[in-house]
């Protein structure tokens, strides 16, 4: 097997409904963050997303902090943003938006950390033919050390305490946990992973809409753990209404964005990041995203 490079295509979880038992299961809390695998291969730091585009013009401080890494390692976890002791997914959507201008200011202003809770290589060597045990022991004794703002997402093996985080942790923004078998190995683009999360709704930045500007039909929304747009179902008329408030002024100047769905190109005007959606998803023939309710932004300049 050949060393992971970009594009990769990192593991996936499917939504379970109660927290699994059994033997041999290792617990992780679920940060609602940005995908993101960091390649630190040929004396160079590439920073990737869950889509594949290539990220590190957007995150200078997580790329300078990946130069600690030794060369031939390869990382899979999440990027958050802590703001007032919570993670803040509209203001790291924020920072994944940045350009390179404006990228330096961003991650003075808000800082990212990444939580790593996956080895795929080290030393050039690739570790995803190994079980997940394995991966674990060695993404600690390399990302153990260094600190923030690269350091290994916690895991345990007791489940009880697995019980406490996930009634704890929503406090601070975490809102579920990720369920792995010990001797699993990383097998990109397949769900053998779960995950249980607190509630069935998730924070989705808002990137724009379809529609007139003075009555949105739909948004266009970001998921946690992804940056993939996908388009919301009709907003009720209520929403649409406040839809236009929140949107006023942020309209971008990319106009005729065309976003991918099950039933072919929906073009959408872009707008400006700040603007966060709790969506609840469903499912049908297609995976079905309906707006519930929409969160002012809060000032992050």
């Amino acid at each position: 097997m050949t060393l992971p490079r970009p594009p990769l295509k990192v593991a996936l979880a499917e939504s379970v409904n109660a927290l699994p038992r059994g033997a041999g299961l290792a617990y992780e809390p679920k940060f609602d963050g940005h995908r993101m695998v960091i390649f630190r291969l040929g004396g160079e730091v590439l920073l990737q997303a869950r889509s594949g585009r290539i990220v590190t013009a957007a995150f200078p401080d997580l790329a300078a902090a990946a130069l600690q890494l030794p060369d031939g390692t390869v990382l899979d976890g999440e990027v958050v943003v802590w703001r007032d002791g919570r993670t803040d997914f509209a203001a790291v959507q924020k920072r994944a938006a940045a350009t390179p201008g404006r990228a330096p200011a961003l991650a003075r202003a808000l800082p990212a950390s990444y939580a790593a809770f996956d080895l795929l290589a080290e030393a050039g060597q690739d570790l995803r033919p190994l079980a997940y045990e394995k991966r674990r022991a060695r993404l600690v004794a390399v990302t153990g050390p260094l600190g923030p703002p690269l350091q290994p997402v916690p895991m345990t093996l007791d489940r009880a305490e697995a019980e406490g985080w996930y009634e704890s942790l929503p406090a601070i923004g975490v809102e579920g946990l990720v369920i792995k078998r010990l001797d699993q190995t990383y097998r990109g683009g397949v769900r053998l992973w779960r995950k249980l999360r607190h509630t069935r709704t998730h924070d989705a930045a808002v990137v724009g809409f379809t529609g007139a500007p003075a009555r949105p039909t739909a948004l266009v929304v970001v998921l946690p753990d992804d940056d993939t747009p996908v388009v919301s179902s009709p907003m009720q008329p209520g929403l649409r209404g406040q839809a236009a408030g929140l949107l006023a002024g942020r309209v971008s100047g990319a106009g005729g964005v065309a976003v991918a769905t099950g039933i072919g190109e929906v073009a959408y005007r872009a707008v400006e990041p700040g603007v966060t959606a709790e969506v609840e998803l469903g499912t049908t023939r297609h995976t079905v995203t309906t707006v519930v309710r929409l969160r002012f932004p809060e000032e992050l300049d």
